[in-house]
């Protein structure tokens, strides 16, 4: 089974590209962030056509996240929980059949937190919290499930071409890359790393100042992997190449496949 995370940054505007990229690699699992779109206008339809099951968690404008899947969906629900005040759209998850074994997949796409100091960096660090505080209670069920999104999080200093650049950034700050430690450390497993320890691999590279061209990147798209869900890993890659195509997103895909 392939499970993909994708920021298409925009499900409309990238509507060709994700078609494109859809029909390629073909995963049974697709989970998408910042669809930009609300339920209502999200274009459900052409991805309806390529046979996968659509689930959305839309907001108009910004943020909104997706799950498409081949498989059909036996559990839906929407909201990261722990606050009920909290109205932006950055959290579905889904519960799957495969054979007799059921799989949880998460979509999230985790506030980025800039500038450093404001009230945005603040609900950052809140929502990393309850997301914590989720992921223990799904430990402590002994789930098998995967946590995949954009987690504007640069882990460490291989995860980006100038780490040197992004120390006043929220996403490499010390306590951001402290909290996404503390979530590795309840047992959870970041998918890529296990496969590789090596630097050089990115997941986003800035429309700005040509860091495409340069290979100016940062890895921010995580999938973490419970250790019912890391037993079965069998590998996992970024489609670097989607980049280059026309209107890209800024982001790339990050692929895993697990042995279920």
């Amino acid at each position: 089974m392939q499970i993909a995370t994708w920021n298409i940054n925009g499900a409309r505007a990238r509507l060709d590209g994700a078609l494109r990229w859809l029909r390629e690699a073909a995963p049974d699992i697709a989970c998408f962030q910042e669809i930009k779109s609300d339920d209502a206008t999200f274009p459900r339809e052409p991805f309806e056509d390529l046979g996968y099951n659509v689930e959305t968690h839309g907001q108009k404008g910004f943020n909104g996240v997706a799950i498409l899947s081949k498989l059909p969906i036996d559990e839906i629900s929407r909201g990261l929980p722990g606050d009920d005040d909290d109205t932006q759209a950055r959290f579905i998850e889904a519960v799957f059949s495969v054979g007799e074994r059921a799989i949880r997949v998460v979509s999230l796409y985790l506030p980025n937190g800039n500038p450093v100091g404001s009230d945005k960096y603040a609900y950052k660090f809140a929502w990393m919290d309850r997301f914590e505080a989720y992921a223990k209670q799904r430990l402590a069920a002994e789930e098998t499930f995967v946590l995949a999104g954009d987690y504007n999080v640069i882990p460490e200093p291989e995860d980006a071409r100038h780490p040197e650049n992004w120390t006043r950034d929220a996403l490499f700050q010390p306590e951001t890359r402290r909290r996404f430690r503390r979530l590795l450390n309840l047992g959870l497993t970041d998918a890529f790393r296990a496969c590789t320890s090596e630097g050089g691999y990115y997941s986003f590279w800035d429309y700005q100042a040509g860091a495409w061209q340069r290979n100016n990147g940062i890895r921010i798209d995580h999938q973490l992997l419970s250790p019912l869900a890391a037993d079965r890993l069998a590998s996992a890659r970024i489609d670097k190449h989607t980049r280059g195509w026309d209107k890209p997103s800024d982001h790339v895909p990050v692929v895993i496949e697990l042995d279920l």
